[in-house]
Formats: C-alpha cells, sequence, structure tokens
C-alpha cells in the first residue's frame, strides 16, 4: 500500500525531507517560542522540524484541522495516548538492549520490544474499530493499520514473537552451588516437589502472608557468573537458544514505517491540542481559521500574541486582544501611535496567526479568517555588530531589496520601524518607495512606523493606532484599533522622552 501520512495528504505528495532549521521570520515574531513551548516534553519526537514547513494549499490545511477535531474526541485521543505510551516502552527496551553487552540478554530485551509492539498494533486496531471518526488521514491509517494486521508478515511475526517468549518461558534449570563452584543443570526429567512440600507444611501457617509491595528493579548489565550461568542454560536448550539468535537476526527492521510515521505524527496534534488547552483554561480562546486562497480579506477577532500571552499566564497578567477587518483592496496595515504601546506585540500576533493558519492549527483568537501566505518576510531593527561594516542605513536598504526580490503577492511582510537611523526627511522618502514596491507586488504587508503620512498614501494601506487613555494619554491600552493617524500620541511620547512637555518646561522655568 502507499504511504499513510496524517500529516500531509498522500495523494497531494508527502515530503521526503524535513527542514532542519526554523524559517528566519521566527525570532521575530516569536514563533520560536511558541514551538518550543507547544513541543517541550515531547523531545524524543523531534517535532519541532514538523512546523518549520508550512502548507501551500487550502486542502491540505483542511486535511490537518480534521484529524485535529478528531483528536479532540476523549475516546480516541485515550487510545492513542495508551498506544504512544506503548511505544515509549518498546522504545525503552530497545534502547536497554542497545546498552547492554552480553548477547542474549540484548536478545531477550528485544523480544520484549517487538512483543510490546506487536501488542499496541492489534489493540490499537481493536479500539478504533470501536470509535467513529472523519478525518480522511485518520480513515486512510485506519485502513492501512486493519490490513497491516492481518498480512502474512505481521501474523508470522506476531506469532513467532510469541512462540519464543513461551520457549524462553518454559525452560527449567537447578543449579547446584559448591564453594565457587556452580553447576547448571536440566530439570525437565525431575519431578516437581513444590506443590507436595506446600501442603505438608500447610498444617503449620500461621495464615495469609501479608502482602508487600515490591518495586521492580531495572535490569542492568548481567554479572560473570549471571552470564555464565545463562550460557550453561542456553548449553542444556541449544534448540531455544539457536531460535533466539535466528530470531533476533531476522527482525531488525520489525517497526512499519507508516506506524512508526503515525506515532510520531500523532504527536503534533497532541501537543497542539495540550498547548491549546492551556489557554483554554486561561479563557483566552483558540480557533480553526478560515483559509482561503482566492480571497486576501483578513478577519480576526479577539487575537492575541500567543508568546506574550504565555508569559502573562505563568505571570497572572492580563492579556489584551485585538480585532482586525480588512477587505480587498486594502493590503498594507500602517501602525503608528506612541512607543511601548502594543504595535510590535500586533504585528507578531498577524505574524503567528498567518503562519499557525498555514500549518492547519487553531490561532489566537475568537474568529480568524485570512488568506494562505507562501512566506513570511520580516524586517525588524538589529543592533549593529562590528562584523558588519555596511551602515546602519545601508544595511535596512540591502534587506528590504532582498525581501521585495523574493515577495509574491502571496506573500506577508512585516516591518518594525525601519530608517530610524536617517533624516525624517529621507526616511519619509525611502518609505515611499519601498510602499509601492510593495504595491506592485500586491503583497500584504504590516508597517510600524512613525511616519503618519505612509498611512494615507493609497487606497491600498490601512490607518491602524495604538491607544492611549484619554484622561491620561501617558497610560497604553494596547488597542490597536482602526482610525486615521493623527501623531498626537507621539509627539507626547517624544516630548515626554525628552523633558519638553508643559509639566516640564514649566518646572525647568521656575
Amino acid at each position: 500500500m502507499a504511504l499513510v501520512s496524517i500529516l500531509f495528504d498522500p495523494a497531494k505528495g508527502v515530503p521526503m525531507d524535513e527542514p532542519s532549521e526554523a524559517p528566519a521570520f521566527f525570532a521575530d515574531v516569536l514563533l520560536d517560542q511558541i514551538i518550543d513551548t507547544i513541543t517541550a516534553g515531547r523531545r524524543e519526537y523531534r517535532l519541532n522540524t514538523l512546523f518549520y514547513q508550512s502548507l501551500s494549499t487550502v486542502d491540505a490545511i483542511a486535511y490537518r484541522q480534521e484529524v485535529l477535531r478528531d483528536f479532540e474526541r476523549s475516546q480516541l485521543r485515550k487510545e492513542i495516548d495508551a498506544f504512544a505510551q506503548a511505544m515509549r516502552t518498546m522504545r525503552h527496551h530497545l534502547t536497554q538492549a542497545d546498552q547492554l553487552y552480553y548477547h542474549y540478554q540484548k536478545e531477550a530485551w528485544f523480544v520484549d520490544a517487538v512483543a510490546v509492539y506487536c501488542d499496541a498494533v492489534e489493540h490499537l486496531l481493536e479500539q478504533l474499530a470501536e470509535i467513529d471518526f472523519d478525518a480522511r488521514g485518520l480513515v486512510a491509517f485506519y485502513e492501512y493499520l486493519a490490513h497491516y494486521v492481518h498480512s502474512e508478515d505481521f501474523t508470522a511475526l506476531a506469532a513467532e514473537t510469541r512462540q519464543i517468549k513461551s520457549e524462553l518461558f518454559s525452560i527449567r534449570y537447578g543449579l547446584r552451588i559448591k564453594g565457587n563452584r556452580v553447576e547448571v543443570f536440566s530439570t525437565e526429567e525431575k519431578p516437581d516437589y513444590s506443590a507436595d512440600v506446600a501442603a505438608t507444611f500447610a498444617k503449620f501457617s500461621l495464615g495469609p502472608t501479608p502482602r508487600t509491595e515490591t518495586k521492580r528493579v531495572m535490569v542492568s548489565e548481567m554479572s560473570p557468573v549471571e552470564a555464565r550461568i545463562l550460557d550453561g542454560v542456553a548449553q542444556l536448550n541449544p534448540g531455544v537458544f539457536a531460535h533466539l539468535d535466528a530470531y533476533h537476526a531476522a527482525h531488525q527492521d520489525y517497526l512499519d514505517r507508516v506506524i512508526g510515521r503515525f506515532d510520531r505524527e500523532a504527536q503534533f496534534y497532541l501537543a497542539v491540542l495540550d498547548y491549546v488547552a492551556m489557554f483554554e483554561q486561561a479563557s483566552l480562546p483558540f480557533c480553526y481559521p478560515v483559509v482561503s486562497a482566492a480571497n486576501r480579506d483578513m478577519a480576526i477577532v479577539d487575537g492575541f500574541d500567543a508568546a506574550l500571552a504565555y508569559k502573562c499566564i505563568t505571570e497572572r497578567t492580563p492579556v489584551v486582544s485585538n480585532d482586525v477587518d480588512v477587505t480587498d483592496p486594502e493590503r498594507i496595515l500602517v501602525v503608528s501611535g506612541p512607543n511601548q504601546g502594543g504595535k510590535t506585540t500586533f504585528a507578531r500576533m498577524l505574524g503567528q496567526i498567518h503562519y499557525l493558519a498555514s500549518l492547519g492549527c487553531p490561532v489566537p483568537g475568537r474568529t480568524a479568517r485570512v488568506g494562505i501566505v507562501d512566506r513570511i518576510f520580516t524586517h525588524f531593527e538589529r543592533e549593529e555588530s562590528v562584523e558588519n561594516l555596511r551602515g546602519k542605513l545601508q544595511d535596512d536598504l540591502i534587506r528590504m531589496h532582498q525581501i521585495l526580490a523574493e515577495a509574491t503577492p502571496s506573500s506577508l511582510i512585516i516591518l518594525n520601524e525601519i530608517f530610524t537611523s536617517t533624516t525624517l526627511q529621507d526616511a519619509v522618502f525611502l518609505s515611499h518607495k519601498i510602499l509601492q514596491r510593495i504595491i506592485e507586488r500586491d503583497a500584504r504587508c504590516v508597517w510600524i512606523t512613525f511616519i503618519d503620512e505612509l498611512a494615507s498614501y493609497s487606497e491600498q494601506t490601512v490607518s491602524l493606532v495604538s491607544t492611549v487613555l484619554t484622561e491620561d494619554p501617558a497610560t497604553r491600552t494596547y488597542k490597536v484599533v482602526r482610525r486615521p493617524a493623527d501623531g498626537l500620541s507621539y509627539a507626547l511620547t517624544l516630548a515626554e522622552k525628552y523633558r519638553v512637555t508643559y509639566h516640564w518646561l514649566q518646572e525647568r522655568l521656575s
């Protein structure tokens, strides 16, 4: 059967390689922090790389949303968790086998690993047969699983695994210890007198022995004496141990790659759902976004920066949400207002929502409708480096040239206060040129700026302003609203910064 994946629709193609590094924009919009939080506790699955590759079609996104909705069902989640735990046990047995030296001990741990695997796969099929689910990915996996469990190869593997375990458990041997000498002998032909002894001494019993809990101790490397004893047992049972050797050699590749892929890909969904649940417990909504390829309108209700919100949850501080409503032909959001007023947080929120939507994941907000983005480009201020001989203005221009050379009508560009190192007149001139290039490419853009006139540049630009309290302009609300830029809040901030407000001037003159 064809490769089955619950992350990618095989009919559309399953990527064979995963990006090894996060996209360049991750750190600017704090997606690196978000992904690290999502994957925390699941390092063994190497999930981060699954978040480095976005999807390019509406159907591919819907494919994942279907699986996520089914995984929200408690019974399915319970069975997937049980399967994952069994697979972790299997991997633990394999790890233990790799760390041991004595070959029969290694082979015994290997047999146990395969036994756990066979039981887990059979149990999963049995339980999935009793659960309703609709996702195309899960339906395809269930069909594959049923075919696999009933295949000749798997049934033979499961049967032989049970047989070899039965053979090993049926071995009986005795030890004669005299001084430093240990002799191993077979007890197969000798009668078992243990039941007769127990019956004889039963009349002397003082009642049932109190049951004590015993802790299972992790088996470590055999001592030389134990290894010699086991060698002696193997000599007494050459057929069984020859079978053990043959079994170990024949089944090194027992793990089916689709089953192994499912085990890892399921953790992608479980990690996302656990992350979302953490916010919902704090009354912060996540939603499944409506994603469109043709319609590039943007409508978000109660959106928020998930990275900042996570910090607020841990510190028990309030989270401020924002709304966005942009319709054709509007493409460029020009956000102005006072410093430390939530403009950068707003821009990061939009970057997070668009990228998480392109992964097929829920996004922070009560409702969201966005267009598909093929790439996200960011230009955030960087500290100057002595290794970079370019000036800051030159560096800004080179970075913008690279962005505009690669941007398409499906791209999202996030600019955070560029051209701050030059004069206002030059900044206005350069910003107008950049705006014109973005409009020509018909790309979407979020531009945080101190240049208010950019907000009314054309019909493609939309003015948004981060607000302050009317009665106390020094207090930020962190709300970003749609209204014409007036520069008043920014002017007041600058006046406060340089102590040239009426209050400061009056104090100086007195």
